[in-house]
């Protein structure tokens, strides 16, 4: 994490709170290039937490890069269910649990307000959540298991083990940083391998993007997205408060959802 960073303060007494206890590793702390440390020394400490039955749940905080090579090196996630929270870079270790047959993964911020941090805990605990209000697009209901995740980081997964089956599911994707093109060309990848063939609904999340990286004539983000996911005959929504800015609402992968193309709506089932 970045010094200064106070994420991991309002998570310790987020935690202090609801009586729960945060532990922290020394690789916390580390600093390598611009990782918290060498892989290996990444990937002891991951499975370390991961294997541990006294921690109930794992928290990624910090991103960027970092995630895919810790999985590359050789280390299968158990298929047992295991809480594991957060996004952006983090998307690569939740799709590889999902992918191991793993439920738990919930896509989400650690960070953020007080009705996103209750959202989260609430997920945590086992309550109800509210359903997420979309803009909608295309119409159509589309039920199945939730699949959520940065759209360049699963794009980094195509053709690994890690990448779960999309068959039935419900895609919820976002993005940041990444001009309308770049968006355009990822999508394009995904269409030409076949990945959204059988996805039952697509949501999608926030993204954002520099302005100047749209010139006049271009297509806008919103078009884009519009133009490669707008012709699959399937239900699709935009406009859910997913993803990286505010609020960045909790999402469970692997649980049952339904998403209605004609209202927006996103809302999980009950498990």
């Amino acid at each position: 994490m970045e010094p200064g960073d106070g994420t991991l303060a309002l998570l310790r007494q987020r935690c202090r709170d609801r009586g729960w206890t945060l532990l922290t590793p020394p690789e916390l702390d580390g600093r390598w290039r611009w990782f918290s440390g060498r892989d290996p020394v990444r990937l002891q400490s991951l499975r370390q937490a991961w294997m541990d039955l006294q921690v109930d749940a794992i928290a990624c905080v910090g991103a960027g890069w970092g995630s895919a090579r810790v999985l590359e090196l050789g280390w299968r996630i158990p298929a047992s269910p295991r809480w594991c929270i957060g996004f952006s870079d983090c998307s690569a270790l939740l799709l590889a649990q999902l992918a191991a047959g793993s439920h738990g993964g919930i896509h989400g911020s650690l960070g953020g307000s007080s009705p996103q941090w209750q959202r989260l805990a609430d997920l945590l605990e086992g309550l109800s959540v509210s359903p997420l209000q979309g803009r909608p697009q295309r119409p159509g209901i589309a039920e199945g298991p939730l699949v959520v995740s940065n759209l360049t980081i699963a794009t980094s997964l195509i053709g690994t083990p890690w990448l779960p089956d999309l068959r039935g599911s419900v895609l919820v994707l976002e993005d940041t940083g990444e001009a309308p093109y770049r968006i355009d060309r990822q999508l394009t990848q995904w269409r030409s391998s076949g990945l959204l063939r059988g996805v039952a609904g697509i949501g999608l999340g926030r993204f954002s993007w520099a302005r100047d990286d749209v010139l006049p004539g271009d297509f806008s983000m919103e078009e884009i997205l519009l133009e490669r996911l707008g012709d699959l005959g399937i239900p699709l929504i935009s406009d859910l408060a997913v993803g990286h800015g505010a609020p960045n609402l909790a999402l469970p992968l692997g649980r049952r959802a339904r998403l209605d193309g004609a209202t927006g709506l996103l809302e999980l089932l009950p498990s």
